[in-house]
Order: structure tokens, then C-alpha cells, then sequence
């Protein structure tokens, strides 16, 4: 595999392209070797789900689009990032005004964190943010070997 791999995709903050957003990331990743059908796969689209939805929802029209960059370094670390226009950083809302929505966050960092990864958010130049994850690409490995450990040799 390449030392470093990188793909990018521009879509209007529109809730169209959140499932864009997230059959783009999936597409791409499974060009690079990670198969859709995983547990892995399945985190990494609910983790793109949330970061889309935050930047169609909270943006409040200020950002007419978003762009999504994945980046793959040494086949060990995976980056997703998703960014927007709008310079105000996500808050975590109390609790009470959580019933409904507002978790995005809290799902994206927990989820992150299960895979022994870490979120960040960073300001653009331009006066935007990027909420971005990184992610240990060994876990593709760990679980190809598990499934493989799995599946029946042939006819017994």
C-alpha cells in the first residue's frame, strides 16, 4: 500500500449529503482495502453520519457547503475530517435539552474513543472549523484476521 493516501469530496450542506458523505467515505475506504460489511466499517459510517449531520444542522445556513477528507498515513492511521464555514465550535448542550438532539458529539467521541482513536477540532484559516477523527488503521488488520479465524474451512 501507498505510503500516504488521500481522497476529498465537496457537498452542499444539505441533509442529502450526509448519506452521500457517508457512501463516499465507505466507497473510498473499501478501494483501500477495508470491506464495507465490517464492524469497522459500520463505526467509521455512523462516526461520518454524525460529523455530516453536525455540518448540515449547526451551521445555520452560514455554510453553504462542507468537505470531507480522509487520509490514510503509513497504512497505520486513519484521519477523517469534515469541515465547514461556520466558526462556531460544537458545544455540548445540558442535558435536558439532549432529549431530542444534541449527542452528535458525545456519540462521535465515545465511538472514536472504543476504537482507540481521538477527536479534534481545529479553526480554519478561512475562519471555519474541522471536527476530525484519527483512528489506528491496525484495526482493519485485527479484524480481517478475526473473521478469517471464523470462517469454516470448506466441507467437514
Amino acid at each position: 500500500m501507498a505510503d500516504h493516501l488521500e481522497a476529498s469530496v465537496t457537498l452542499p450542506s444539505d441533509p442529502a449529503s450526509v448519506s452521500a458523505a457517508r457512501s463516499y467515505v465507505v466507497g473510498t475506504l473499501a478501494e483501500w482495502g477495508l470491506p464495507s460489511d465490517t464492524d469497522v466499517a459500520d463505526t467509521v459510517r455512523l462516526i461520518v453520519s454524525e460529523l455530516a449531520t453536525n455540518a448540515v444542522q449547526h451551521t445555520f445556513g452560514q455554510s453553504p457547503t462542507f468537505t470531507v477528507d480522509i487520509a490514510l498515513y503509513r497504512d497505520e492511521h486513519l484521519r477523517i475530517g469534515v469541515t465547514d464555514s461556520h466558526p462556531r465550535f460544537p458545544k455540548r448542550l445540558p442535558a435536558a435539552v439532549q432529549q431530542d438532539n444534541g449527542r452528535g458529539m458525545v456519540i462521535i467521541r465515545w465511538l472514536t474513543a472504543e476504537c482507540g482513536g481521538r477527536l479534534r477540532v481545529r479553526p480554519t484559516r478561512e475562519g471555519g472549523k474541522t471536527v476530525s477523527i484519527e483512528l489506528p488503521w491496525t484495526l482493519r488488520r485485527e479484524h480481517l484476521t478475526t473473521a478469517a479465524q471464523q470462517e469454516p474451512l470448506g466441507p467437514v
